[in-house]
C-alpha cells in the first residue's frame, strides 16, 4: 500500500483549503469556478469517506486495481494542491504588490486578466475530469463508507504464552527482577491496587517480559487471580472489561450488559490480590474509559497490581504509574543475537553457515537491540539457503515487508496513528538510517510541506501545533532520544522501514536508488521528497535523475560526516530551476558563492537553507518568495547584506542568521514582517535614512521566541527607539544577548539605552558584551526574573563593579570575562538577601586584569553563599589576592591559573573531584587535617610556595582516590616528598603521571619503587608516565622498573637523558615515545623488552642505535619479541638499526624518516624468512646515505605487506625485487629513475612515481600502467623534458591509463603543454585531477573534462591559469560544472 496511508489526512487538508473563504472570493472572479471548487470539495470528501476502507483492503488482500486507483487518487491530490497553492500565491503577490493603492485600484487588480482567466479554466478542468473519473472508479470498487469501524473493531486477545519464542525467553532475567521488585512496593494512593508501567518502544519485548512476570507470579501464585488482557489501540470498554472476566472465570461471558459485566467482575476480585496485565496500552485509552474500567478493581486487597505495557510515557502517567515505570531498553548486541541464533537455527548448531562468524556483526547491526527484529531476520534466514544470508544481510534496500512479521506489525503502528501525523511520520522516509534530527528542523521541515495546519478552535502558533505532533511521535517510541547528543533523536531502523512503506514512491533518497558504482537503478518521476547525503564535491553527473522529476517539492542534502562540501555551479544555475514545486531547498554547508536569479522563480518555496555557504548576497529575486517560512542563514561568514525588499516576505516566520560576522544592517521596515517567531540577530543600523531598519522595527514582532542577539548597540542614538522595541513584552524570548561593538559616544547614553532593553522576566538568559557604561541598569539581577539560569558579561570594561546577581534564585550559570576596570568583588555582587546564589553550579571568572580582592560574604545566618557550586574557574586575574570563598561543599572542579598574586587557599572540599592549580603565587591548606575523599584528577604547576600544607598528610589521605596527577615544576613539593617517600605508597588508584621540569621528583619517584618493591608492598597501578623537560635527568632510575603496571612512557625534551636502566624497562610496557632526548645513544642496554609493541623515537640527534652494539654480543637474545610498530625520525647520528631476526618477527610497520647518515637496515634475507609474515607497511623517506634494502618477501607464504613507500634515498642501488609478486600491496610510492628497474604489482590501488627523467620507460614496463586493472589514484611527477602531451600521442590511448583511475596528479614536467583528449575519454571514473608545476601546459582536451570530474587543483601552471578564469576565458565554459575548482591555492 505503501504511500497512500496518509491519504485520509492528505485529502482532508485539501477539503478545508477549499473551505476557505479567500479561496472562494478569488476564484468566484471567474465565471464557473467557484461552482467546481465547491464540487471538488464534495467530490473529496465522498473519497475521504471510504479511504479507511480502502487501505484496510489493500492491507489484508493486495489488490493491484485498488492500488492503482490509490496511486492516481495520490497523484490527483497533489496536483490539486499545486493548483490552489499556484493561484493563491498570485493571490497573495497582487495583494502585496498593490498594497499601498487606492481602494479602487485593489480591487482592479485582485480581478484576474484574460490570460489569466483562461489558464485557471483550463487547469481547472482537467482536474475536474481527473476527478469525476476516479469517483466513478470509486463507485465500482464497493468501497464502504466509514462510520466509525475502524476505531471500534474487534481485536484478537494474543495470550502471553503464544507471543513468546519456542525454548526460554533470552536476556530479560535482570528486567524481570526489576519488575518482580517494582511489584512488591506501594504508592500511596486512594486505592487498594497500584499500577506497575513497562514503556518501550515497538518491538524491544514489553508483552514477553510481561508475559514471563505473569507466568512467574501464577507459579508462586503471588497474587491469585493473576490474567491477561489484550488492548491494543482500538480501545473499546465493553471487549476489554469481557476479556478479564472471562480470564478469571474460564468461561464465556454472553450477557452484553455492561453494567452486569461490572458486577460479575467486581464479586470476582473483591477482597483478593489479584494481578492484572493490560497489554499494550495506547492513548485511544481516554482518563475517562479508564476511570470506568478500573472501577471493579477498587474492593481488591491492599497490594494489588496492574500491569500496563505501552509505547507512551503519557499513558503510564495518566492510568497513575507514577513511580513505578521500567523502561525496557533495547538489548545488548551478543544477547540479540542469542534470540536470532534461537529462531535461525531452532536451537540447533548444525545449519550455521560457515562464515557465520563474519556475518554476526551485521546481523546484530540489523536488530539493533530489538528481540522482535532477531525474531523476525531469524525467521527469514531460516527459509533461506546459507550462501543466500550475506546477499540478504547486504542489500541496500534491506526490509521484511514481504515477510509477515515485523512490519506488519509496525503497519498496524502506523495505520491507527492519528490522520494528521500520519503525513509527517512518513515524510521522515527521507532521513537515513542513525541520523540525528532536531525537533525544531523536523517541524519547520513540515510546515514548510503544509502538514501542520491550526485550526481555529486551537489558538496556537503553527509551531506550537509541531511541537504537540512531534512529542506525540516521541510519547509512541517512533522518535528515541539520540545517545549522542541529548538535544537530538533518531529512528530505529526499523521504524525508518516503516517510514519508508508508509511513503512509498513519493520520498526517495538518492543513495537508495543507486549502485555501488553510484548508477542511477531506477527513478520515480512523481516522487515529491528527496534527500541525500553529501558528498564532499558533488558532481553534476550524481544529479542527472532530478532532472525527470519536474514535481519534486523536497531538495534535501543531509549532512553525515564532513562539514564543508562543493556542488556543481550547474545544479543551482540549471537544475533547480526547473523544479518549480519546490518546497524545501537547502544548501547546506555547500562552499557555494552566489545564487541565481532564477531561485526567485521558485514561487512556492517556504523553507530555504543556506546555512555555512560562502554567499555573499542573496538575489534581489529572493525578495519574491512570498511564501517563505524559514530562511537559515547561519555561518554565512561572507554576507554582507539582506536584500533591500525584505519585508516583503510576509509569510517569513523563522529567520536564522547567527555567526554572521559582516552583516553590517538590517533591510528597512523589518517590522512588516509580523509573523516572525525567530529571529537570532538583529544589527542595529548605523546612521539615519529609511533605507536601513533602526532598533525600534523590533516593536512590531511581537511573537519572538527562542534567541535574540542584538548587536551594535552603539548605533542607538535615541533612548526612545530602545524603549519602543518594547522587550518587556516579548514573553517567548529564552535567550537575549545585548551587543555593543564599541562605545558611543556618551557612556550615558549607553546607560540609558540598556535601562530601556529590559526584557520580559521569563528570560532565561542573558549575555552583555562590551557594554561601556559605569554600572548596570537596575534590572539586571533583580529576582523577579525568576527563570534566569544563565548569565554572560564580557567585556564591560568601563564597569566599576558587578551587578547583584546573587539576588537571582534560580541562577545556575555565571561567566564573567574581561571586566577590567572591577577591582573588588563583594556585597554588591552578592547582593541584599539572605542566601545568595542559592542554586548557581558553575562560576567563571577570566581575564578580570584589575582585579585584587574577593570579599566573603557577611551573613548572621547559618549557611554560606554558593551552597551548589559545582564548578569554580578563576583565570587571567593576575592582581588578585586574598582568600577564595570557604564551606563550599559542593565543589567538585576547582581551576586556578595565571593569577600571579594569589595564594590559593584549599579546604578539605569533600565533593572535589578535580583541582588545577597553575601559575600562581602559593597554595595554602587552612584545615588542619588534609581530606580530599573523592580527588580524582590534580595538577600542579608552576607554584613557588606551598604553605601549611602538610605534604604527608596530603598524600595519605588526600590523594588516595587520585587517578591523574600532573606535577609541572613545583621543586618544593619534591623537597618535601623527599622526606615522606610515601607518595607511590598512598597513590593506590594512580594510573597516570605527568613530571614536567621536575628532575628530582622522578629520581625520588624511583628510589621509592625500589624501597617499596623490598618490603613488597609497592601497589602502584600506574599505567601512563610522561616525563617532559627534566633537564637533569641522565639516567631513568631503575626503580621505574619495578612499576608492574605501567603500559605507556612518553619522555620529551630531557636534554641530558642518556641511557635507559641496566635492569630494562618494565616488562608491563607496550608503548615508548622519545622526543628531542639529544643525549641519548641508544635505546637499551642489549635487547628490547619482550613485550614492547611500539616504538617512536623522533629527534634524538646522537641516537647510533636501538640496542648498544657493545652488549649485544655477551647477552643471549630474546627469544620472542612482540614488538608491532618502529617508527625513527631526524636521528642524523643512526647508522644501523640493528634489527634482529626476532625484532622483526612480529613487526608490523616500519617506518624511517630523515636519517642521514643511516646506511643499512637489517641483514638480506632478515624479512623474507619463513617466520615473518606480519609486515604490512614498509616506508623509508629521505635516508640519503642508504645503499640497499634487504628482500621483502620469500619462504613458504607469501608477503602481507600493503604499502611500500621508498623515496629521496639518492645513494639507493635497487629496489626491492619481486615487487610485482607482492600480491597484496595496494599502496606504492617510489622514485623513479635511470638506472633502477621496478614492476608493478597487479592489485595496486594507489601509485606515485616521483622523479621520472624519462616517461618513455614508464609506458613501456612489461607490467605497465594499463594492466593495473584496480587502481584508483595515480600520481606522476618528474622532469622529462621530452614530455609535451599526456598522455603521449604516439600511443595507443586504451592501453596507458586503466579506466579505474579516479584520482589523477601530474605535475613537474617543464615542456608539457596539452592534455591528450584521446587520453581522457576513457576515464569515466576520474573524479579529480591535479595539475602543477607546468608552465607550458596551455591546453584541456577539446571534448573537455570527464562529466565524473568533481575536483580540478591547477598550481603553477601560468597559461592554463589564465584561461580557465571564471567568465569569457577559453576555457571556463569546460569546468565550470566542476564543484571544486582550486587555482594557485584560491577556491573558484
Amino acid at each position: 500500500m505503501g504511500g497512500e496511508a496518509f491519504l485520509v489526512a492528505f485529502l482532508q487538508v485539501l477539503v478545508d483549503k477549499l473551505a476557505h473563504r479567500e479561496v472562494f472570493k478569488y476564484f468566484g472572479l471567474v465565471k464557473g469556478v467557484d461552482q467546481k471548487l465547491k464540487k471538488w470539495s464534495a467530490t473529496l470528501s465522498a473519497i475521504g469517506a471510504v479511504l479507511n476502507d480502502a487501505e484496510e483492503r489493500q492491507l489484508t488482500a493486495k489488490n493491484n486495481t485498488l492500488k492503482l486507483w490509490l496511486e492516481d487518487l495520490k497523484d490527483l491530490a497533489f496536483d490539486v494542491e499545486d493548483v490552489l497553492d499556484k493561484y493563491a500565491t498570485k493571490m497573495l503577490k497582487r495583494q502585496i504588490q498593490h498594497a499601498h493603492s487606492s481602494t479602487t485600484s485593489k480591487l482592479w487588480n485582485s480581478i484576474p486578466d484574460g490570460v489569466f482567466n483562461f489558464n485557471m479554466n483550463s487547469e481547472i478542468q482537467k482536474i475536474s475530469e481527473r476527478l469525476q473519473e476516479i469517483s466513478e472508479q470509486k463507485d465500482q470498487l464497493n468501497l464502504k463508507i466509514d462510520t466509525g469501524a475502524l476505531t471500534t473493531r474487534a481485536r484478537r486477545n494474543i495470550s502471553p504464552s503464544s507471543s513468546q519464542p519456542d525454548g526460554p525467553v533470552i536476556g530479560r532475567d535482570e528486567d524481570k527482577r526489576k519488575i518482580v521488585e517494582l511489584l512488591s512496593k506501594q504508592e500511596h494512593r486512594t486505592v487498594n491496587f497500584d499500577v506497575v508501567a513497562i514503556v518501550g518502544m515497538a518491538g524491544v519485548g514489553k508483552t514477553t517480559l510481561a508475559g514471563q512476570v505473569l507466568n512467574d507470579m501464577v507459579a508462586t501464585q503471588t497474587f491469585q487471580p493473576a490474567v491477561w488482557a489484550c488492548v491494543s489501540d482500538d480501545f473499546n470498554l465493553e471487549r476489554v472489561t469481557k476479556q478479564i472476566l472471562e480470564s478469571i472465570t474460564s468461561r464465556q461471558c454472553t450477557t452484553e450488559d455492561y453494567n452486569k459485566v461490572q458486577d460479575y467482575l467486581h464479586k470476582e476480585l473483591a477482597g483478593k490480590k489479584f494481578l492484572i496485565v493490560l497489554d499494550d496500552v495506547w492513548k485511544t485509552c481516554s482518563y475517562g474509559e479508564w476511570m470506568k474500567l478500573q472501577s471493579p478493581f477498587r474492593d481488591g486487597a491492599q497490594g494489588s497490581k496492574i500491569i500496563v505495557t505501552t509505547r507512551d510515557t503519557d499513558v503510564s502517567k495518566m492510568m497513575g504509574a507514577a513511580t513505578l515505570v521500567h523502561n525496557l531498553e533495547p538489548m545488548e548486541s551478543s544477547v540479540c543475537l542469542q534470540v536470532f541464533e534461537q529462531h535461525a537455527f531452532l536451537n540447533s548448531n548444525d545449519d550455521k553457515p560457515p562464515n557465520y562468524e563474519l556475518l554476526k556483526e551485521k546481523i546484530a547491526a540489523k536488530c539493533r537491540g530489538l528481540p522482535l527484529a532477531a525474531r523476525t531476520l531469524g525467521g527469514v534466514l531460516l527459509r533461506k539457503d546459507t550462501y543466500e544470508w550475506e546477499d540478504i544481510l547486504n542489500n541496500k534496500l534491506w526490509s521484511l515487508s514481504n515477510e509477515h512479521d515485523i512490519l506488519p506489525v509496525l503497519r498496524l503502528t502506523y495505520f491507527y496513528l492519528p490522520s494528521h501525523l500520519k503525513r509527517c511520520f512518513a515524510y521522515c522516509s527521507i532521513l537515513p538510517n542513525d541520523y540525528e534530527f532536531e525537533e525544531k528542523q523536523m517541524i519547520l521541515l513540515w510546515m514548510a510541506e503544509g502538514f501542520i495546519l491550526p485550526r481555529p478552535e486551537d489558538k496556537k502558533q503553527i509551531e506550537d501545533l509541531g511541537t504537540d505532533y512531534f512529542r506525540d511521535l516521541v510519547s509512541r517510541s517512533l522518535f528515541q532520544k539520540s545517545t549522542k547528543c541529548i538535544s537530538k533523536y533518531v529512528m530505529h531502523d526499523l521504524i525508518g522501514d516503516l517510514a519508508r512503506w508508509a511513503a512509498g514512491e513519493i520520498c526517495f533518497r538518492l543513495e537508495d536508488k543507486q549502485n555501488d558504482d553510484g548508477e542511477q537503478l531506477r527513478c520515480f518521476p512523481k516522487a515529491r521528497h528527496s534527500s541525500y547525503i553529501r558528498g564532499l564535491s558533488d558532481g553534476v553527473k550524481r544529479f542527472e535523475v532530478f532532472s525527470e522529476l519536474k514535481y519534486l517539492r523536497t531538495f534535501l542534502p543531509l549532512r553525515k560526516d564532513s562539514f564543508w562540501n562543493y556542488l556543481s555551479r550547474q545544479v543551482a544555475f540549471d537544475l533547480l530551476p526547473k523544479l518549480q514545486y519546490l518546497r524545501v531547498l537547502s544548501f547546506n554547508c555547500y562552499k557555494i558563492t552566489e545564487l541565481p536569479d532564477s531561485i526567485g522563480d521558485l514561487r512556492y518555496l517556504r523553507y530555504l537553507d543556506l546555512s555555512y555557504t560562502d554567499i555573499t548576497s542573496l538575489p534581489k529575486s529572493t525578495s519574491t518568495l512570498y511564501n517563505l517560512q524559514t530562511l537559515i542563514l547561519e555561518g554565512c561568514s561572507k554576507l554582507k547584506a539582506l536584500p533591500t525588499d525584505m519585508s516583503n516576505l510576509v509569510n517569513l516566520r523563522h529567520l536564522n542568521n547567527s555567526n554572521v560576522s559582516l552583516l553590517e544592517d538590517m533591510p528597512p521596515q523589518l517590522g512588516r514582517l509580523v509573523n516572525l517567531q525567530s529571529l537570532t540577530k538583529f544589527v542595529v543600523s548605523g546612521g539615519g535614512g529609511g533605507d536601513r531598519s533602526g532598533i525600534r522595527e523590533l516593536e512590531f514582532l511581537m511573537h519572538l521566541r527562542g534567541t535574540l542577539c542584538i548587536s551594535r548597540l552603539e548605533n542607538v542614538t535615541d533612548v526612545e527607539d530602545a524603549q519602543r522595541a518594547n522587550l518587556n513584552c516579548k514573553e517567548r524570548l529564552d535567550s537575549l544577548v545585548l551587543e555593543w561593538s564599541h562605545s558611543s559616544d556618551t557612556r550615558e547614553t549607553e546607560s540609558a539605552v540598556l535601562d530601556m532593553l529590559q526584557p520580559h522576566t521569563k528570560l532565561k538568559e542573558l549575555t552583555i558584551k562590551s557594554y561601556a557604561g559605569k554600572e548596570f541598569s537596575s534590572w539586571v539581577g533583580v529576582p523577579l526574573f525568576s527563570n534566569m539560569v544563565l548569565v554572560r558579561l564580557e567585556e564591560c570594561n568601563n564597569c566599576l563593579s558587578l551587578p547583584p546577581l546573587g539576588k537571582l534564585p534560580h541562577l545556575k550559570e555565571l561567566y564573567i570575562r574581561g571586566m577590567n576596570a572591577v577591582e573588588s568583588v563583594g556585597a554588591e555582587f552578592y547582593g541584599e538577601c539572605s542566601l545568595p546564589f542559592p542554586l548557581l553550579e558553575t562560576l567563571e571568572f577570566v581575564d578580570m586584569q584589575h582585579w585584587k580582592v574577593w570579599l566573603p560574604f557577611q551573613t548572621d545566618h547559618r549557611g554560606s553563599v554558593f551552597p551548589c557550586l559545582k564548578t569554580l574557574l578563576v583565570r587571567k586575574c593576575s592582581k588578585l589576592e586574598g582568600k577564595l570563598p570557604e564551606n563550599l561543599d559542593s565543589l567538585a572542579s576547582l581551576e586556578i591559573v595565571k593569577c600571579e598574586e594569589l595564594l590559593v587557599s584549599i579546604a578539605n572540599y569533600k565533593q572535589l573531584r578535580q583541582l588545577n592549580i597553575d601559575g600562581c603565587k602559593g597554595v595554602m591548606h587552612t584545615a588542619a587535617k588534609v581530606e580530599f575523599e573523592l580527588l580524582e584528577s590534580l595538577y600542579l604547576s608552576n607554584i613557588s610556595e606551598l604553605t601549611s600544607l602538610q605534604t604527608g598528610e596530603l598524600c595519605r589521605n588526600g590523594l588516595n582516590m587520585v587517578r591523574d596527577l600532573k606535577i609541572n615544576g613545583c621543586e618544593e613539593l619534591t623537597s618535601s616528598l623527599k622526606n615522606e617517600a610515601i607518595l607511590l605508597q598512598q597513590l593506590i588508584s594512580l594510573g597516570r603521571l605527568e613530571i614536567e621540569d621536575n628532575s628530582l621528583l622522578v629520581e625520588e619517584l624511583g628510589k621509592e619503587a625500589d624501597e617499596l618493591l623490598q618490603l613488597q608492598i609497592l601497589g602502584c597501578k600506574l599505567e601512563f608516565l610522561k616525563l617532559k623537560k627534566c633537564k637533569n635527568l641522565l639516567k631513568l632510575p631503575e626503580g621505574l622498573n619495578q612499576l608492574s603496571s605501567l603500559q605507556e612512557l612518553r619522555i620529551h625534551e630531557c636534554s641530558s637523558l642518556v641511557s635507559f636502566p641496566d635492569v630494562g624497562l618494565p616488562p608491563s610496557l607496550k608503548d615508548i615515545e622519545i622526543t628531542e632526548c639529544h643525549s641519548l645513544i641508544y635505546f637499551a642496554k642489549s635487547q628490547i623488552p619482550q613485550n614492547l609493541r611500539r616504538i617512536q623515537i623522533r629527534d634524538c640527534r646522537s641516537l647510533r642505535s636501538l640496542v648498544d652494539n657493545e652488549a649485544v654480543g655477551s647477552c643471549s637474545s630474546s627469544s620472542h619479541n612482540c614488538l608491532e610498530y618502529l617508527n625513527i625520525e631526524r636521528c642524523q647520528s643512526l647508522t644501523l638499526l640493528s634489527l634482529s631476526d626476532q625484532l622483526v618477527r612480529a613487526l608490523r610497520e616500519l617506518d624511517i624518516y630523515d636519517c642521514e647518515q643511516l646506511e643499512f637496515l637489517a641483514p638480506d634475507g632478515l624479512f623474507c624468512n619463513n617466520t615473518n609474515y606480519c609486515l604490512e607497511n614498509f616506508r623509508i623517506r629521505r635516508c640519503q646515505n642508504l645503499k640497499s634494502l634487504p628482500r621483502l618477501s620469500g619462504g613458504i607464504r607469501g608477503s602481507n605487506l600493503r604499502e611500500i613507500r621508498i623515496t629521496d634515498c639518492d645513494r639507493l642501488e635497487a629496489l626491492p625485487e619481486d615487487m610485482h609478486n607482492f600480491n597484496s600491496l595496494e599502496k606504492l610510492i617510489i622514485d623513479y629513475r635511470e638506472g633502477l628497474t621496478c614492476s608493478f604489482p597487479a592489485n595496486l590501488t594507489s601509485l606515485m612515481i616521483w622523479k621520472v627523467k624519462s616517461c618513455k620507460s614508464l609506458w613501456e614496463l612489461e607490467w605497465g600502467l594499463h594492466r593495473l586493472t584496480s587502481l584508483r589514484y595515480l600520481w606522476i611527477g618528474g622532469e622529462d623534458p621530452d614530455m609535451v602531451s599526456f598522455p603521449p600521442d604516439m600511443v595507443r590511448m586504451e592501453t596507458l591509463l586503466p579506466k579505474s583511475l579516479t584520482e589523477l596528479s601530474i605535475g613537474g614536467f617543464p615542456n608539457l603543454k596539452k592534455l591528450s583528449s584521446k587520453g581522457f575519454q576513457f576515464l569515466t571514473s576520474l573524479e579529480s585531477l591535479e595539475l602543477w608545476d607546468c608552465p607550458k601546459l596551455a591546453s584541456i582536451p577539446k571534448e573537455g573534462l570527464p562529466l565524473s570530474l568533481t575536483e580540478l587543483c591547477i598550481y603553477g601552471c601560468p597559461v592554463l591559469k589564465e584561461r580557465c578564469q571564471p567568465g569569457k576565458r577559453r576555457y571556463w565554459h569546460k569546468i565550470s560544472h566542476i564543484p571544486y575548482i582550486d587555482i594557485d591555492w584560491k577556491m573558484i
